[in-house]
């Protein structure tokens, strides 16, 4: 089967990390998309982040009605901080008969070459790409890679900062979120301060 992984903190999940996902699901050869949640991202500070186990329960809430895409825990057991590199290698020991892709916005394409071993990662997997706004130049070496495919797919401009800062806000960002993902958020009172 050939899977795409499509990481990210999901803090929280939003409907465009699943507009994305589904696109990806929809018009690409993955047969599946995996949403890799990541309880540390090297880039990101931890203690903005939601709980690992309340930010996973977000995307079991988000991808629910979605056949194609799962989420998945697998750097939960993984030492932290998560490198993309580790978590290939670890699938690919534990799902032999699995073919894993990585999906990636424009931009981080830009700075993969500040991956950690990000030339096994190119030797070993494709990548799937899609759009970002950006002002910066593109990074052509990876452009024209064969591994590298860059995706039709629609610009979405939401982040997980903006929901995150609104919310706190009190500003009504409720049409931004999977329907469950914003019960469970208000609820539980999450980024509210």
């Amino acid at each position: 089967m050939k899977i795409g992984l499509y990481f990210g903190t999901f803090n929280p999940i939003h409907i465009g990390h699943l507009i994305i996902a589904n696109h990806m699901a929809e018009h690409s050869d993955l047969e599946q998309i995996w949403m890799v949640v990541t309880p540390h991202n090297p880039l990101k500070k931890k203690d903005t982040l939601l709980d690992d186990y309340h930010r996973l329960h977000l995307v079991n809430l988000a991808t629910e009605d979605y056949p194609k895409i799962k989420p998945s825990d697998i750097e939960f057991k993984l030492p932290q901080p998560n490198y993309t590199v580790n978590t290939l290698v670890h699938l690919q020991d534990k799902f032999p008969k699995n073919e894993f892709s990585l999906i990636m916005g424009e931009d981080n394409l830009k700075s993969f070459h500040k991956w950690k071993n990000y030339e096994a990662i190119l030797q070993n997997h494709e990548i799937y790409v899609y759009p970002r706004v950006s002002s910066e130049a593109d990074n052509i070496e990876f452009k024209n890679n064969s591994k590298i495919h860059i995706i039709n797919a629609p610009i979405v401009e939401i982040s997980s900062t903006f929901i995150r800062e609104n919310i706190k806000n009190k500003k009504n960002i409720q049409p931004l979120l999977p329907s469950k993902v914003w019960e469970y958020i208000n609820h539980n009172n999450f980024y509210k301060k």
